[in-house]
C-alpha cells in the first residue's frame, strides 16, 4: 500500500471563543486561529474535517507535496528483483490478455523460458503499447534485448512509437 505525504494544520478554539464553529477563512487574521504547526502553507490545500463538525472547532488542511506518483513512492520505486511471477499474471489479466487468449499458455510459455519477470513485463507491455508500464519496468532495470521463445525482443514486438520510446529511454539512461 502506498502512502501520500501530507501536512495537517489544525485550527482550534480558545476558551474565550464562542461556541459556534468558525471556518479558518472566516477566522483568518483573528486571534481565534492557532495553526499547528506554524508553517507557511505552500501549494493548494483542501480543507477537510478531521473531527465532528458540531462544536469541535478543528479543521485540517492537507498539502499533497508530491505531484508525481514516483515521488510519492507509488510508481517506479521497484527494482528488478522486486518483480515476480505474480506481477506477470496480474498484468496479463489487467491488460485483458487472458480474455483475448482464453488461456495462460502464452504467459506460461514466457515464464518457462527462464526469462526474468521484469523482462516478460517489458515484452508484454511493448506488445500492448503501454508506455507507462514500459517506463516503469525500464526504470526497474528491464532489458529490452531479451528474446522470447520466437526470438523476438521488446523492440521487435513494439510499434514504431514504442520502439522510439524504448530506445530513447535507453540512450538517456546511458
Amino acid at each position: 500500500m502506498a502512502s501520500i505525504p501530507c501536512t495537517i494544520q489544525l485550527a482550534t478554539r480558545t476558551a474565550s471563543s464562542s461556541s459556534r464553529w468558525t471556518s479558518p477563512r472566516a477566522a483568518q487574521g483573528a486571534a481565534l486561529r492557532t495553526p499547528l504547526p506554524a508553517r507557511r502553507m505552500q501549494g493548494w490545500s483542501l480543507p477537510s474535517k478531521v473531527a465532528p463538525a458540531r462544536g469541535s472547532g478543528r479543521v485540517g488542511f492537507f498539502k499533497f507535496g508530491n505531484k508525481d506518483a514516483e515521488g510519492a513512492g507509488i510508481y517506479g520505486s521497484q527494482g528488478r528483483d522486486d518483480f515476480d511471477r505474480d506481477d506477470v499474471e496480474q498484468y496479463f489479466n489487467y491488460m485483458g490478455m487472458l480474455a483475448v487468449e482464453g488461456t495462460y499458455d502464452k504467459m506460461e510459455a514466457l515464464l518457462n523460458e527462464n526469462i526474468h519477470p521484469v523482462d516478460i513485463l517489458l515484452l508484454l507491455a511493448a506488445s500492448e503499447g503501454d508506455l507507462p508500464k514500459i517506463e516503469e519496468v525500464l526504470k526497474a532495470g528491464a532489458k529490452y534485448d531479451v528474446k522470447d521463445a520466437d526470438g523476438r525482443t521488446a523492440l521487435d514486438r513494439a510499434n514504431p512509437e514504442v520502439r522510439e520510446f524504448i530506445t530513447g529511454f535507453a540512450t538517456a539512461k546511458a
